[in-house]
């Protein structure tokens, strides 16, 4: 199942570098960013596509062990423990 996981996670980042370089090679216009009444200096689309993209998996990798997604907890194991009767053996 980990393998599973590894090669889904590789797809997926995969497409998205498929993606940057489609979108930066089609769409080379300088754009620039506002967020209240910050502005930001012109950059590629492609670039800002591929910084965002870089901060989200930065982003989930250092918030990955906070929520507790790495870890592997089976709740079968805890029930198959709890129903476990001596008598039957």
């Amino acid at each position: 199942m980990k393998n599973f996981v590894n090669l889904f996670i590789s797809i997926v980042i995969a497409g998205w570098v498929l993606a940057i370089a489609l979108i930066s090679v089609q769409n080379a216009t300088p754009v620039s960013l506002r967020f209240l009444v910050f502005q930001s200096i012109q950059v590629p689309f492609g670039l800002v596509l591929a910084f965002c993209v870089a901060v989200g998996l930065v982003g989930v990798a250092i918030l990955q062990p906070l929520w507790g997604l790495g870890e592997s907890k089976s709740r079968v194991d805890e029930e198959a423990e709890f129903f476990i009767d001596d008598e039957d053996f």
